[in-house]
């Protein structure tokens, strides 16, 4: 009898292990992938009902090798087509792969800020190689401007800038920005960083942040005198992490929970914005693509939250989010993982 019952009790375990595996498995949540594009952005987001948006293409070149890490993260999520790519701008790091990417998975729907608005040799080429495959693939293509919506089923996703303007309205959670006033004013920049096409990503309680390469100047238009985003779980480090971005104005107004940064080893990772993100109220944790090989161990993360510790590893960070806010990153590298319970109401 003794034996039955102990028999019974490890059974019932099992079916509790199970039933919790499976429920873990299939409760609906939002992933995103954060791709190794050597110091370029290519941010995989894919709904719970399995739709996809591409944040940018990474670099041209290097036998298609931005374009196969982010098929393989493709495959990894199980899409098989990228419903949506947003090109954020023109530079050759955002938007040179999108030629190899289009001969190796379908792209349904191309999102812009609209014309080149920087006369240099990269940025004509790209957007022309760019023009040449909206051109040849037939695909539907919209010009985003502040404030529209991406069509994504359970998620809202709200364009904060595009085309050097910025959303007029103040979105839930948003109001006064008592950071403004702690920056130089910064220069004009010419260049298409300034245009970046930027957005708020919210998926019940849970808001991720990602303004592409935008600058200080147009950071500072954006979030004053009004921050018009609120607090954000989750802020993609602008323009990977170098100081001609990333004004405490935005950081300190957004005031993320955990910051990712799309560096490469020798690029982005910069001492002064590490630390000016690194120092901002109520952030947890701050993750990066690459060791910034260039900066020093004092602005570097520990390394379980560093995806490449060397040069063209391809390793990736997976985010995965629920309504209630919660979320887990997890590091491809080294399967280090960790887990952000949901905040309070008062901490929001």
């Amino acid at each position: 009898m003794r034996f039955q019952i102990r028999n019974y009790l490890v059974l019932c375990l099992a079916l509790l292990l199970v039933s919790y595996t499976v429920a873990q498995h299939s409760t609906p949540s939002l992933q995103t992938y954060s791709i190794d594009v050597e110091g370029g952005q290519a941010t995989l987001l894919v709904t719970p009902s399995g739709q996809s948006l591409l944040v940018d293409a990474g670099w041209p070149g290097y036998s298609g090798r931005d374009a196969d890490r982010i098929l393989a993260a493709a495959n990894a999520a199980g899409v098989q087509r990228i419903d949506y790519l947003l090109i954020t701008h023109y530079h050759r790091d955002h938007v040179g792969g999108v030629p190899q990417l289009a001969d190796r998975i379908k792209i349904g729907t191309f999102i812009d800020h609209g014309p080149n608005l920087e006369n240099s040799e990269q940025t004509n080429t790209g957007y022309a190689d760019y023009q040449a495959v909206l051109a040849k693939s037939g695909a539907k293509h919209v010009i985003a401007r502040p404030g529209d919506r991406i069509p994504l089923t359970g998620l809202d996703v709200v364009v904060l800038t595009a085309a050097g303007q910025h959303i007029s309205t103040i979105l839930p959670g948003g109001g006064q920005n008592t950071s403004c006033g702690s920056d130089p004013l910064p220069p004009d920049d010419p260049s298409e960083n300034a245009v970046s096409l930027g957005i708020l990503v919210t998926y019940g309680n849970f808001h991720f942040l990602d303004l592409g390469d935008l600058t200080k100047k147009k950071e500072l238009g954006l979030m004053c005198p009004n921050n018009p985003i609120g607090r954000v779980d989750v802020f993609l480090v602008s323009h990977h992490g170098l100081d001609q971005s990333n004004s405490k104005a935005l950081v300190d107004g957004v005031r993320p929970r955990v910051a990712l940064v799309n560096n490469g080893p020798h690029k982005g990772g910069s001492p002064e914005a590490w630390q000016t993100v690194h120092q901002s109220q109520g952030l947890e944790d701050l993750w990066q693509l690459h060791y910034a090989m260039d900066s020093d161990t004092a602005h570097n993360s520990n390394e379980n939250m560093i995806a490449n510790l060397n040069d063209s590893e391809g390793n990736y960070l997976k985010l995965v989010a629920q309504t209630d806010g919660s979320f887990t990153i997890t590091n491809s590298r080294n399967n280090y993982r960790k887990n952000y319970p949901p905040l309070s109401a008062e901490s929001r």
